[in-house]
């Protein structure tokens, strides 16, 4: 084969790869953004990005870090109490963490409201799911590269074994209604979740307007 070719050939194997990584990407975002937001919520966990700035503008004492996660219009009942707190941090430690943590809830309560979502209480660290993680460390990283990379193999993962199950259960489906239930059920599962990724792609994922 022609040297000429082996680049264009190369080439485009490298714009298909390119392709799908994209589209895994785009795939799980959409799903991401589809679930109920119960589900998705890291903002309301201690290793989250809300409190994480409001521990850093109460160590600054700078309310300013905090007023971006929510609308101009809660802008006074949080600067309010911002203010109550902060003058109470060099007193009792007892009383200073009571106040705290109230500052803590009112700011991801807010928040919430502004994401339409119900606020559930804060969440202890550790306990956002694996992907919100990681990608909150690809925008500190300024990379995609690892998160693309892990959710290429994970989604890939996921369609495979569903794929691989369905076909095993294909060969087996008429020997018995036992077996036929068996593939029904995993090739339901199957053509949902293709039918679920292809609906979302056509149609957009949905995520509640942030109302700032």
């Amino acid at each position: 084969m022609k040297t000429k070719e082996m680049k264009s050939l190369k080439n485009n194997v490298s714009e298909r790869n390119s392709f799908k990584a994209k589209l895994f990407v785009v795939v799980i975002i959409s799903l991401m953004f589809a679930l109920p937001f119960s589900s998705l919520a890291h903002c309301d966990s201690y290793d989250g990005p809300v409190i994480k700035d409001a521990y850093k503008a109460l160590e600054t004492n700078n309310v300013s870090l905090v007023l971006k996660w929510i609308s101009k219009e809660q802008e006074q009942e949080i600067i309010s109490l911002f203010n109550k707190t902060t003058k109470l941090r060099s007193g009792d430690k007892e009383i200073y963490q009571i106040v705290e943590k109230h500052f803590l809830e009112t700011l991801v309560r807010l928040h919430r409201e502004t994401e339409g979502a119900p606020y559930t209480g804060l969440k202890p660290a550790g306990s956002t799911k694996k992907i919100v993680v990681l990608s909150d460390k690809a925008i500190d990283s300024t990379s995609a590269d690892d998160l693309v990379g892990k959710l290429n193999g994970h989604v890939e993962k996921v369609v495979r074994e569903k794929y691989n199950l369905v076909s095993a259960l294909n060969i087996e489906k008429d020997k018995s209604a036992e077996k036929g239930r068996e593939f029904v059920k995993a090739y339901v599962d199957y053509t949902h979740t293709l039918e679920a990724i292809h609906g979302i792609l056509e149609s957009g994922g949905g995520h509640a307007e942030h109302k700032h």
